[in-house]
């Protein structure tokens, strides 16, 4: 399922640069990280840190190891990536421009699925409201088998009959 994006006030690369001029300390907007965030933001597929590295330099850019993990925490930090555990696996996905949404793992392959839930979004407003709780976000991963993998499985389960 792809989800629809949502309306932004501002371009990732902006919301970045404001990030990192109001934080205490202000950070400057270095060359490296803007073209970081134009290569994570020109694709919608979730990533890990290894992945982003090998795809990085695979584009000819020219980015440190260190420089894209201390810039994967603070867009995380920033609001504009979110950090999902799977496992013993780290990834990241858009989360600036995209509507809250659920993720499905399939444990065979790796497979990520996206969906909504009107339910789930009402039952989490309703337990934080039960409980006084003001949420400032959540991340839902139902782990299996996806449909493929179940499929082939099955298959596989006939052929041992015979």
């Amino acid at each position: 399922m792809s989800l629809p994006a949502v309306p932004v006030s501002q371009s990732p690369e902006n919301k970045f640069r404001e990030y990192l001029s109001s934080r205490p300390k202000p950070q400057r907007f270095t060359d490296q990280q803007r073209v970081l965030v134009q290569h994570i933001f020109a694709q919608h597929e979730h990533f890990d840190a290894d992945q982003l590295i090998l795809d990085v330099h695979g584009a000819g850019l020219n980015i440190s190891r260190a420089t894209i993990y201390r810039t994967l925490s603070k867009l995380v930090d920033a609001g504009l990536l979110r950090r999902i555990e799977v496992g013993t696996r780290t990834v990241y996905e858009h989360d600036y421009g995209y509507p809250q949404h659920e993720h499905m793992v399939c444990e065979r392959c790796g497979k990520m699925i996206e969906f909504q839930s009107e339910s789930i979004q009402a039952a989490l407003q309703q337990v934080t409201e039960q409980n006084q709780f003001l949420a400032s976000g959540h991340t839902l991963v139902v782990r299996g088998v996806c449909a493929e993998c179940n499929r082939a499985r099955n298959a596989k389960r006939r052929l041992d009959l015979i």
